[in-house]
């Protein structure tokens, strides 16, 4: 399913609201050239964290005044990629925390399970599943700092949860965790299914992140059906 055109300015807003920008500085920032001249900047001389967003085709770069001067000789294509942040901040301890691909989706086909499913929304059973998960699938997804889980059971055993987050009032910042024994069996896409329509349901567009590295959560979101928008590049400041 494509995302449709007139929710890109709710997405622009969320984020413009995230950074700090004035509403609708996304939306009028020029496109496409990729060249420090139509870059928006937020300074923040306090800010621990140096990151460089682009969302179709706008970019954003917000942290200390010297990170942001030093950026400006930098085109966009190399912002993006996180070695380019690292040598820019080495000399500030600068430390990596990665590149993640931003999909959204405004409305997704309906997954239904195959036979009687049973879904638990306490938090012990999300608990449960990512105490048998490897922990650094528990810290990407962070399902204790998502409101709202749908964990999927068999028996008392947790399989699968997908849970979200309301962003900034507008978005739903979506997870999934599957557990290692049943993964390849089609319950993260259920669960990420369940978790996404409940949240289309109040109103919210989903939002997906993930790392660029790990294949298996970029390759859910495509299969799901979330359009790729651009990507988040961080560097944490000593």
């Amino acid at each position: 399913m494509s995302f449709e055109e007139s929710s890109i300015p709710i997405v622009q807003l969320a984020w413009e609201r995230r950074l700090g920008l004035p509403d609708g500085a996304m939306g009028s920032a020029a496109a496409g050239t990729g060249s420090s001249t139509d870059r928006l900047v937020k300074t923040e001389d306090a800010a621990l964290t140096l990151s460089f967003i682009r969302l179709w085709g706008r970019s954003v770069l917000v942290g200390p005044g010297w990170a942001i001067e030093a950026a400006s000789g930098f085109t966009d294509a190399e912002l993006t990629d996180h070695g380019t942040l690292l040598g820019l901040t080495r000399a500030q301890g600068g430390h990596g925390l990665g590149t993640a691909s931003l999909y959204f989706a405004d409305d997704l086909p309906l997954n239904q399970p195959a036979a009687e499913l049973t879904v638990s929304m306490d938090n012990p059973a999300a608990a449960r599943l990512e105490s048998h998960c490897p922990p650094d699938d528990v810290n990407e997804v962070r399902l204790g700092a998502l409101e709202h889980k749908f964990t999927l059971m068999q028996g008392e055993a947790a399989v699968a949860c997908g849970a979200y987050a309301q962003w900034q009032g507008l978005l739903a910042r979506l997870g999934v965790l599957v557990s290692p024994d049943q993964r390849r069996q089609g319950w993260g896409q259920l669960a990420a299914s369940v978790a996404a329509h409940e949240a289309l349901a109040s109103g919210l567009i989903l939002h997906w992140r993930a790392d660029v590295s790990n294949f298996a959560a970029n390759a859910l979101a495509r299969s799901l059906g979330f359009d790729w928008a651009g990507t988040q590049t961080t560097v944490r400041l000593g």
